[in-house]
């Protein structure tokens, strides 16, 4: 961006402008006023991060939440784009001579990118047009008298105007150029097409049929699909992102048409109210035996039918993936939370099992501090059988490092190997240790990285996934920061959305979660390191360098002798940087070091005044840096220093002989542990491979639109099978366990499942959700629908401009 763009962008009026909108769109949350946007803008502009400012700078912001906060910050980020572009236009149609005070206004209060390029497209440099070619060659004045007076013969008027030269040979080229030149003017109409696009919005569909192109393969996976018809307004964002690949595939023809392209009196009705929209813009009111309707007639429907449409549906189309796109991304972050924020186990010796058929089970022992202690590989399964000697190493690793958990991956032979352990701790007595289900989706993937030769330079890599396994159950959040969050595996449809959204939005979460928590700065990983606030990987690499270097830090205030580590970086990073059993007890704790002598203070009053520090009157410890918000803060982790704010660590109980899918029978009532949750429910881990559906509406007995006001990934839920598909692998389950199951042959709700990707496939993150069920359409539209982000708005802005119709 040019400095004259950068002034113009940064102005006053243009930052006004920025926060009136950011406000208004925040406030669909709760009521947030113009003077905390700016605020929170200035602090983003110095250079201060989301979690420094959500749990730093409350008074600043009027305690604004770190999701708030996040949301601000990407809005922020497309305004800004959004006036980049209005510059752009601004000084294009500027140095072409056609920019009036009207259009300057219209312009100035377009409030999306969309609007714009409505705006601009008259003005964008191309190729000459028919209807260009057709005023050079003086047809304008015949489109203008056909309008004008419709009484006029069409074929007499046109002989006037022939010009061979210009390639207007006979009457038919005449009156064929000026309707290129009547369609030109309602292409660009921008309030015509405001008008009608949103109309479009509310009342289309889009269709989906069978391509020529079809596998058998994938109508069997599209099969929903096959024959569909929905509201565009109204369509979940699962089912968009489903057509929208089906398409891409070759398997599913999409076709959007102002109604039901199976019912044509409907879409014939339909259409006709369209062209009456676009006869009226042009001030007609033609009787059907006027000398020029018929030209009229064609004119208007080539207006709507090529360009219009045309160009409606590709805008909506766009529409359509956006909406869908940030509500996918917005599951996957949501998800993503749930999954890092799990209950970590603790310090505790972890005996992990990676499990595998022909190529034997990876071990791998952890000790309290996670350091990989010792490892092995056996063959307890088929081909070998190497069963009894297995469980005789295995026994005898625990016993040598005192392990109190076993950690067994769920991937190919998971249950087999859940099995060994149960017969483990069998022979060791059945006291004092437990076996664990833990996901290893992302191991693979963290095992053949770079960090992980770092961290296991040593170990072969097929081993490293034990560790990982192992690591993740005595500490979710410090394991899986170290793998690229895609690769977890909650997302919905997470291959088919922007990967710089989905990614900045992942980012975002992941850096949220470990604030929240804390790291502990003397035993942390470099990738953790490096997700706190104002660190980054470069100083994350200095801090472990200098620590290995140096020794422990002692005190908080060390952290400045870390290379390129400034203030700036302290001020941020501090109070989420840990020390424990340092020389400043406070280094303990979430205060950061500028509240220290606030904390001090409180300390010595509680102390003199003989109270506990919540019986404090917060009011008399305000200053003009502190308000009550910090002193508050300040106060409950004075109380409760370096609470870890993750819950209670708990585990599912899988039914013994409840292996594989045909094990699972209707009317079982089982546990499992919430995997994922979409648009439409929640995939529960039964531990038979193959992932059952709570559907949305199997989950209350009350409405509910969003699963996640339900469940959460990671959550342990007892479910009752209502029916199993073995065929296509699906289960289906309800949380009312007092559910009756449905009749032979009924159609089940929530019939979908996916099928866990095992061996190689269990670090890509793809266990992306299937179908819904073709018979749940009619609830489709209760998982909530994809915001409009249309046009409705710039319609009156041009009213207010003058340029409306």
């Amino acid at each position: 961006m040019s400095s004259e763009q950068k002034n113009t962008t940064d102005d006053r009026s243009t930052q006004e402008r920025i926060f009136a909108q950011l406000a208004q769109e925040l406030s669909t949350e709760t009521t947030v006023a113009i003077w905390q946007i700016k605020a929170t803008v200035e602090l983003l502009d110095s250079g201060s991060t989301v979690p420094f400012i959500a749990r730093y700078r409350k008074e600043a912001t009027g305690m604004l939440s770190d999701s708030q906060l996040r949301l601000l910050e990407e809005r922020l980020r497309y305004l800004r784009e959004l006036e980049e572009r209005r510059v752009t236009i601004l000084e294009a149609i500027s140095e072409a001579g056609k920019l009036t005070d009207q259009l300057s206004e219209a312009i100035a209060l377009a409030s999306t990118k969309a609007e714009l390029e409505d705006l601009y497209l008259p003005f964008k440099s191309k190729r000459r047009t028919k209807a260009q070619i057709a005023r050079e060659a003086g047809l304008e004045p015949l489109a203008d008298l056909l309008l004008s007076t419709p009484t006029t013969d069409p074929l007499q008027a046109a002989t006037e105007y022939l010009n061979a030269e210009a390639g207007f040979v006979a009457e038919t080229d005449v009156l064929s150029g000026a309707r290129s030149i009547v369609t030109e003017r309602v292409s660009q109409d921008v309030a015509l097409a405001s008008e009608l696009r949103e109309r479009l919005w509310s009342n289309g569909k889009i269709s989906a049929s069978v391509a020529s192109t079809a596998s058998a393969e994938g109508q069997g996976k599209y099969s929903d699909y096959l024959d569909y018809v929905a509201n565009l307004d109204r369509l979940p964002s699962h089912r968009v992102l489903a057509l929208l690949r089906g398409e891409r595939e070759g398997v599913l023809n999409l076709q959007l048409a102002e109604a039901d392209p199976r019912d044509e009196d409907a879409l014939a009705q339909a259409r006709s109210g369209y062209e009456n929209a676009i006869a009226a813009s042009l001030g007609l009111n033609v009787s059907t035996g006027a000398a020029a309707a018929s030209w009229i007639s064609q004119t208007v429907r080539l207006a709507w039918k090529a360009r219009l449409l045309t160009r409606f549906e590709s805008d909506l189309r766009s529409r359509l993936f956006e909406a869908a796109e940030d509500e996918s991304v917005k599951i996957f972050a949501a998800n993503l939370r749930d999954v890092l924020l799990a209950a970590p186990a603790g310090n505790k010796a972890v005996l992990g099992l990676d499990p595998g058929l022909r190529t034997g089970v990876k071990v791998a022992v952890v000790d309290l501090t996670g350091k990989s202690v010792e490892t092995a590989t056996i063959y307890p399964h088929a081909p070998v059988k190497k069963w009894d000697e297995s469980v005789a190493i295995l026994a005898k690793l625990a016993k040598k490092y005192g392990t109190t958990l076993i950690a067994v991956g769920n991937g190919t032979a998971g249950r087999e190997t859940d099995r060994l352990a149960a017969e483990v701790i069998k022979v060791l007595g059945g006291s004092g240790i437990s076996k664990v289900i833990v996901s290893e989706a992302g191991a693979s993937v963290y095992s053949a990285s770079e960090l992980a030769s770092q961290e296991l330079p040593e170990m072969d890599v097929s081993l490293r996934g034990a560790v990982s396994i192992a690591r993740r159950l005595q500490d979710p959040l410090a394991e899986l920061v170290k793998i690229d969050p895609k690769s977890i595996g909650v997302g919905q449809y997470q291959h088919d959305v922007t990967a710089s959204k989905l990614d900045r939005a992942l980012d975002a979460v992941v850096e949220d979660c470990v604030n929240a928590v804390g790291v502990d700065v003397n035993t942390a990983s470099p990738a953790l390191l490096s997700r706190v606030a104002g660190v980054g990987p470069l100083l994350s690499r200095n801090i472990v360098d200098h620590r290995n270097a140096n020794g422990p830090f002692a005190t908080r205030k060390d952290l400045l002798k870390v290379p390129r580590l400034g203030a700036k970086a302290f001020e941020q990073c501090a109070g989420f940087l840990r020390i424990t059993g340092g020389e400043e007890k406070l280094d303990a704790s979430s205060v950061h070091p500028e509240a220290y002598a606030l904390a001090k203070t409180l300390q010595q009053s509680a102390e003199a005044q003989g109270r506990r520090l919540e019986e404090l009157k917060v009011q008399d410890f305000v200053t003009e840096q502190f308000g009550e918000p910090t002193i508050r803060d300040v106060i409950s982790e004075l109380r409760r220093p370096a609470r870890d704010p993750r819950g209670e660590f708990v585990t599912a109980s899988l039914k013994e002989g409840v292996e594989t899918i045909s094990d699972v029978k209707p009317g079982m009532i089982l546990e499992g542990t919430v995997s994922n949750v979409a648009a439409f429910g929640a995939f529960v881990d039964l531990g038979v491979h193959q992932d059952g559906l709570i559907h949305v509406s199997a989950m209350s007995t009350k409405f509910i639109s969003d699963p996640r006001e339900v469940v959460s990934s990671g959550q342990i839920v007892k479910v009752k099978v209502l029916d199993v598909d073995t065929n296509r692998k699906r289960i289906s389950l309800t949380l009312r366990l007092d559910d009756e199951l449905p009749v032979a042959g009924e159609p089940t709700k929530g019939g979908a499942s996916r099928e866990r990707k095992t061996g190689n496939g269990r670090g890509s993150g793809a266990r992306n959700a299937k179908n819904e069920n073709s018979q749940n359409r009619s609830q489709g539209n209760r998982n909530g629908k994809p915001a409009a982000s249309g046009n409705t708005a710039m319609a009156e802005a041009l009213r207010r401009a003058g340029l409306n119709r």
